[in-house]
């Protein structure tokens, strides 16, 4: 159990929460909500020990194993792989030992830790870690390049796997899913749900944390209060809590009347489409929640756009790559105004390649792009950050922008971003990652596009943010197309889903919770489904054929894993009959040195030929997965 008994944190002189009593039991999955800066943080700096509370008394049982994901990755010569078997600390611990045992020729001491090694799945470790790296999107070739050759983000991905190698009593996640693709999110969602620990989790991924959590411990104006259930739980009773203010009484009425005003617009030439009728649902449950939101610190709205022209862009059997690599092959698409198009596939099949192609950020390599004359495109992806005069202030950016614009109404605008006061002259070098994207918003909003692209636009922003964004986009005018690992945020703002995958680009027929159903078919190799192709008909004759072929094709590979499997058993078999020899203590006897000489050269021997069948084994199973 962790115990918080009227616990206090300030930073510098800045309290950030007060009196926050509770108690979180074992194998409880927790969510942490609350704004930028209300101490979640800190809170998990309490739980490693790094601070400690300024007030109140904070227990846990000694020697709980607390896994977190580390910040900063070095850049180190080690594997992919190896460095998230660093993550198994105990794994490692009994490695070192057994190599000690070993140079000491101490035989009692390597059986005895042969045996724990066993216990402790020293010998499935490293299919384990594969399993995590493929989950978070990476491949097999990948599992051995070297730490320093990854990108910032993938390095990311990697401390994650470390800290879920990790046998942990505890584990703390902030914000896991920032660098994740949405395949990766579902990966890693259905592995926290089958987690045995106690899970603390910060996100701000509200579909993320329904899935997971049981409790949400939410920090607010100097209070830290536990709730039951999981976020949208949360959000209905703190809903009614509000709703019983009557101070803000008004303001939450304007905010359901808009909210059912359009659900009520948008049901009327809704068509029968899963994605339409799921945006419904999307959108009525927002009205349920509305009140939740009432004291949030940004509102802000797209303007109608001056003109809609029709189409807006249209690409004509494009190919989409970079030199000579195409990802998406002959790709067609026209978008009119009021299009809301969600991009759906796997990580590097080409979504960010076609939103760049979309937005002139890059040209097609054959076929056409033709915009319309009045075409004014707002695009958003991460590296647009970077592209922030960082010693300029958030109202030099809008003044860039509208030279003729008073002060006080791009103050005004800017507090719609929660820029306020002195805040909007500051320089934006020190801000947040939060803060940036949302000044980033903040310019593209300001330009009225009629067209928008969004490359995983809710990446640092929090919760109340995300809403702010959602509703915002819901009564945009203009035609939108947005790639998001945000489910929340696709549910509410879209009605139609491309699917981008084995170099093509078509309409996926089917809603989220299909797609991640078509995920799980590509994992286990069902063409059918990885198709998704309602125009490949065939007759139940070519069916048979064709899986009789693809049968017959793949029984090499079915015998290979077979075969592999069975070697890996058989030595495991040999491991286990020579470790009881070991285990026992006649054979350490003066007069048998030289059977226990032969004995340990034999198992040495046996352990190695071990580890060659479980890497036989998993480039088996990678090479069958890759077949199908």
């Amino acid at each position: 159990m962790l115990n918080f008994k009227n616990i206090a944190i300030r930073r510098g002189s800045r309290q950030l929460f007060s009196g926050a009593s509770f108690t979180i039991h074992k194998g409880q999955k927790i969510g942490l909500t609350g704004a930028n800066g209300a101490g979640k943080s800190s809170l998990f700096a309490l739980l490693r020990g790094e601070l400690h509370a300024d007030e109140g008394e904070f227990s846990l049982p000694p020697n709980l194993e607390i896994a977190h994901v580390a910040q900063e990755t070095p850049a180190l010569s080690c594997s992919a792989i190896d460095y998230v078997l660093d993550g198994d600390q105990a794994l490692r611990r009994l490695q070192a030992q057994l190599a000690a045992a070993e140079q000491a020729h101490d035989g009692l001491k390597l059986a005895e830790l042969h045996a724990a090694l066993e216990h402790a799945g020293g010998y499935t470790a490293q299919a384990r870690a594969s399993r995590l790296l493929n989950g978070l999107g990476f491949t097999s070739e990948q599992e051995a390049r070297p730490v320093s050759s990854f990108s910032g983000g993938w390095r990311m991905r990697l401390n994650l796997a470390q800290a879920l190698m990790c046998r942990s009593d505890v584990l703390l996640l902030d914000e896991p899913t920032n660098h994740l693709d949405l395949d990766a999110v579902i990966y890693l969602q259905d592995w926290l749900v089958k987690y045995p620990g106690t899970l603390l989790l910060i996100s701000h991924d509200r579909d993320f944390l329904d899935a997971i959590t049981d409790h949400i411990v939410h920090i607010e104006q100097g209070k830290a209060e536990i709730y039951t259930g999981n976020y949208s739980d949360f959000e209905r009773m703190r809903a009614e809590k509000l709703a019983q203010q009557q101070s803000s009484f008004e303001k939450q009425q304007r905010e359901i009347a808009h909210i059912q005003s359009f659900i009520d617009r948008f049901k009327a030439k809704a068509t029968k489409a899963r994605q339409a009728q799921s945006r419904i649902k999307a959108l009525e449950r927002m009205e349920i929640i509305a009140q939740a939101h009432v004291d949030s610190p940004f509102g802000f709205a797209f303007p109608p756009p001056k003109r809609m022209p029709n189409p807006l862009l249209k690409i004509e059997e494009a190919d989409i790559g970079y030199g000579d690599k195409v990802v998406v092959k002959n790709a067609s698409l026209s978008i009119s105004p009021g299009d809301r198009i969600g991009l759906l596939g796997p990580n590097g099949a080409g979504k960010s390649s076609l939103i760049k192609v979309l937005s002139g950020q890059m040209p097609p390599l054959a076929g056409k792009l033709q915009s319309a004359q009045d075409l004014n495109i707002g695009y958003f992806a991460q590296h647009q950050l970077e592209l922030l005069r960082l010693d300029e202030s958030p109202l030099w950016h809008l003044q860039q922008l509208d030279k003729q614009a008073t002060e006080k109404d791009l103050r005004n605008f800017l507090g719609g971003f929660d820029f306020r006061g002195d805040k909007v002259n500051e320089p934006v070098g020190p801000f947040s990652g939060g803060e940036k994207a949302r000044l980033v918003l903040a310019t593209l909003v300001y330009q009225n596009p009629n067209l928008l692209l969004l490359d995983e636009p809710t990446n640092h922003l929090d919760l109340e943010m995300r809403h702010a964004l959602s509703v915002a986009l819901q009564e945009y005018q203009g035609a939108l197309v947005v790639v998001s690992h945000d489910r929340h945020l696709l549910r509410s703002v879209t009605d139609q889903l491309l699917l981008v995958a084995g170099g093509r680009l078509q309409p996926f027929d089917g809603d989220l919770d299909d797609y991640k159903q078509w995920l799980a078919e590509q994992k286990k190799g069902d063409e059918a489904a990885a198709g998704a192709d309602s125009a490949n008909n065939v007759s139940r004759k070519d069916q048979r054929k064709q899986d009789a072929e693809r049968r017959q094709r793949l029984k090499p590979l079915l015998d290979a894993v077979k075969a592999a499997e069975a070697a890996v058993e058989k030595f495991h078999q040999q491991q286990r009959d020579l470790e009881e020899l070991l285990a026992d203590p006649a054979i350490y006897a003066e007069q048998y040195k030289e059977q226990l000489k032969q004995l340990l050269s034999r198992k040495s021997q046996i352990d190695s030929a071990l580890e060659q069948a479980e890497m036989d084994w998993l480039a088996a199973e990678e090479n069958l997965q890759q077949a199908e």
